[in-house]
């Protein structure tokens, strides 16, 4: 079936495809499939291979220089400060984080269905009131003694994308602290992470960098967290403070630094310097342009996705259990919550979308 007319031109899909982009990709299948792991660039390939060598040489290249790089870069996608931003591996570890620093008894709304990882380690801690509203009640929903709002930029299971500025504006009303994970989002979502209180991230998939890197943002006062996990690493001077208790914290993020995965950091710091050099507004372009076309093939035969307008990740509710025959027939899509997701991003063209039109199609 040709779907060439449904949905957006596929000229500057095609465009960016076949930029600099282009260049760092190679897929063997059609890899629909970024909102579970993104592809690794070639540079960063290049990057972590050498760097791997280098350890087993015995003559380690300084990566905590990556760490820094990424650091920056990762700030600058951000639109904060790069005191502002810490360095770590996971989306739970930092949200455990802001969970210690709540008083007992302190209000947490969630949404419904969000990733475990962004909302479980508040249910872990019994003396928090955690309150769960549908994605669209968030902002209606806060109100007074409510401590903090903790909610998904862009839902996983799903793609649907929160109303952050009622969110913002409504956790300002009633004096709530806002805790946005941007797992989803950033990397193809107009994001300012300063507007909000905390943001937590994982880097491996929009951000295309491999498993083992993650960043925190924190307000210019640290939002009153306490460095629970700190080790060395989270000291001001950190190659001062390997033994006994560190004596002076880093006076800014860093302090909540995990260790880091140095090869993975590596590895980082070039995707995202290649997301920086594409540029948030042309690969937001590409992928809602591809998202948009597949939405529109959806509807000529007949399917009818989750409503998300605006996201770069399309479900089709009840269609999950087809993830493994299209994965034999060489199209990568996730099964998450029964439906079957798809998630367009820079390496994607129009010859993807409809490659998977095609299929669901003859399903």
């Amino acid at each position: 079936m040709d779907f060439r007319s449904a949905g957006a031109q596929s000229g500057p899909m095609e465009n960016l495809a076949g930029s600099l982009a282009g260049e760092q990709f190679a897929p063997r299948s059609t890899y629909l499939n970024t909102a579970s792991a993104g592809l690794l660039p070639a540079r960063s390939v290049a990057a972590l291979h050498e760097a791997a060598q280098s350890v087993a040489e015995g003559a380690p290249l300084d990566m905590f220089a990556d760490v820094e790089a990424a650091r920056a870069g990762y700030a600058r996608l951000a639109q904060v400060p790069v005191e502002r931003v810490a360095a770590g591996s996971s989306v739970a570890t930092y949200v455990g984080l802001i969970a210690t620093s709540l008083p007992s008894g302190a209000e947490v709304l969630t949404a419904e269905g969000d990733f475990a990882s962004a909302v479980n380690p508040f249910h872990v801690r019994a003396d928090l009131k955690v309150r769960t509203v549908p994605l669209e009640r968030i902002a209606e929903s806060v109100r007074p003694g409510t401590a903090l709002v903790a909610v998904s930029a862009v839902q996983s299971a799903d793609g649907r994308v929160a109303d952050l500025a009622a969110i913002r504006s409504a956790a300002a009303a009633h004096g709530a602290r806002t805790c946005i994970d941007v797992s989803q989002a950033l990397g193809w979502l107009d994001f300012d992470a300063g507007q909000y209180d905390f943001t937590v991230d994982v880097a491996y998939k929009w951000l295309l960098s491999p498993r083992g890197v993650g960043f925190l943002t924190v307000p210019e006062d640290l939002g009153g967290l306490s460095p629970v996990f700190a080790g060395w690493v989270a000291g001001e001077s950190p190659f001062d403070s390997c033994y006994g208790p560190v004596t002076e914290f880093a006076r800014s993020a860093r302090r909540f630094d995990e260790s880091p995965s140095l090869l993975s950091f590596t590895a980082a710091r070039h995707a995202l310097d290649l997301v920086e050099e594409i540029g948030l507004p042309a690969i937001r372009a590409h992928d809602l342009a591809l998202a948009d076309r597949f939405r529109a093939g959806l509807d000529r035969i007949g399917r009818e996705p989750v409503p998300a307008p605006g996201s770069a990740i399309v479900s089709v509710p009840g269609l999950g259990g087809l993830q493994p025959a299209f994965q034999e027939a060489g199209v990568s899509v996730s099964d998450r919550a029964g439906n079957l997701r798809a998630a367009f991003h820079l390496y994607n063209s129009a010859a993807d979308v409809d490659r998977l039109l095609d299929l669901l199609a003859a399903a």
